[in-house]
């Protein structure tokens, strides 16, 4: 049988996974190219040959996703697979509609054909958008899980922008671990906290290698996700985190549904922030989804090193990147920590934002008045320090999960904006996780 040729269209994460665990070594197909989007520098490289298998002694190539509908058609592809994640329904239809004109299937991967099974429980920390506050429930749950004696490891969604071969299973004990694979500042964001927690971190691109080793060291895996994507691995507890900032997003983004429709916890964040009216709306549209599913609401308090020296200042504001740009937020902790503690004006980067920064503000319109901390790379991360430089600012409050001098160098008075999940009444995870998993004997 002529084996079925399969476009992946990705962003450096999904579409790597859903390649090695169900095309990787399947004759009946012949993934001819992958895209890509979301991420910079990925396309025009090569899914390494070292990785793809003995099928694809040249690698495959990446290619940049405004191509997809000319690569259909020359390499007589016979379907498209859509690999990645937050996005809205209509989107994904979009997509669908430009690769069916062109002549292929369209095709989305589920639980069945994708995700792996653990020999150790595995707890699953989703959402169902890109910042509403699955790192520091995953971290709060690593908190527990070692109280009650296990120790844990947690596996981070992929963010491979570098050598992929280099990269393929990576752990991180300590900040020399960071160094030595020369982290962006979106995976030191991901990764620095969890360091700091004591917690040891996995991630790469072959997770079943990654998870393999993860099993050798661990009682329980705790799996990280990234953007609103769906668990990499089986899980044993899912617990999904929604964002009443964007009420009505757990409805209309993919794969998020995916997540609300398969979870056994939901958590809903920044209720101290949000207005009660989006509270109650998402509680409702996660009872009539998912009304098996226990709620457990949580708060995101600030915390700052000097609130009074944030008073009366012109300040700079700056967030996790990804949280502005694909999930579409015009503001976030730094930006409530100004208002919060009398900021005299929060400065728009805008008109100082040079290079990769101001590709940024182009390509993602929707960012407001606040910096997003993009760094992947040395050069993205020079236009960062530039811009912050460029702006007449008083102060500079960074709400990046991490210490940005650490990669950059910050001239201006700089505070950080520090924030940890609080969860409010009961249920909470302590209950959940004791009763699921009891005290390590």
């Amino acid at each position: 049988m002529t084996p079925i040729r399969t476009i992946i269209m990705g962003a450096a994460g999904r579409d790597f996974h859903n390649f090695n665990v169900y095309f990787r070594d399947n004759p009946e197909y012949n993934v001819v190219a992958f895209t890509a989007t979301q991420i910079p520098n990925i396309a025009g490289r090569k899914y390494p040959a070292e990785l793809a298998g003995k099928l694809y002694p040249a690698g495959i190539p990446i290619h940049p996703e405004s191509d997809l509908e000319s690569l259909i058609r020359q390499t007589d592809a016979d379907q498209v697979v859509f690999a990645y994640s937050d996005v809205p329904h209509e989107y994904v239809m979009h997509k669908a509609s430009t690769v069916l004109a062109a002549g292929a299937d369209f095709r989305l991967m589920g639980l069945k054909t994708t995700q792996l099974k653990s020999v150790k429980p595995v707890v699953s920390i989703c959402a169902v958008r890109t910042g509403s506050g699955k790192s520091q429930t995953t971290r709060r749950v690593s908190l527990i899980l070692r109280d009650l004696g296990y120790k844990v490891a947690a596996i981070r969604h992929p963010m491979p922008y570098g050598d992929l071969v280099k990269q393929a299973v990576q752990r991180y004990a300590d900040y020399s671990d960071l160094d030595k694979h020369e982290c962006t500042i979106e995976e030191r964001e991901e990764y620095e906290p969890h360091l700091d927690n004591g917690v040891i971190v996995y991630a790469g691109v072959d997770y079943e290698k990654i998870l393999r080793q993860a099993e050798q060291e661990v009682d329980i895996v705790l799996w990280d996700g990234g953007n609103n994507d769906f668990p990499f691995y089986k899980p044993d507890l899912a617990i999904v985190v929604a964002d009443p900032h964007r009420a009505g997003h757990e409805m209309t983004y993919h794969p998020g549904e995916t997540n609300i429709r398969s979870a056994d916890v939901f958590v809903i964040n920044k209720v101290d922030t949000a207005s009660p009216e989006n509270v109650i709306k998402v509680r409702q549209n996660l009872t009539m989804v998912n009304p098996g599913a226990t709620i457990i609401e949580g708060a995101s308090p600030l915390f700052v090193d000097n609130p009074r020296a944030i008073r009366g200042k012109r300040v700079l504001v700056i967030e996790d990147g990804p949280t502005l740009t694909h999930g579409e937020m015009a503001y976030g902790a730094g930006w409530v920590a100004a208002r919060r503690f009398g900021a005299a004006e929060i400065v728009d980067p805008r008109p100082y934002a040079v290079g990769t920064i101001l590709d940024t503000y182009r390509k993602y319109p929707t960012t407001g008045a606040i910096l997003p901390a993009m760094g992947y790379g040395e050069a993205q991360m020079h236009d960062l320090e530039m811009t912050i430089a460029n702006a007449p600012v008083d102060l500079v409050l960074s709400a990046t999960p991490i210490d940005l001098t650490r990669v950059i160098k910050v001239t201006k008075p700089m505070q950080r904006v520090r924030y940890e999940l609080q969860e409010i009444g009961q249920p909470n995870l302590s209950d959940l996780l004791t009763a699921k998993f009891g005290k390590k004997k």
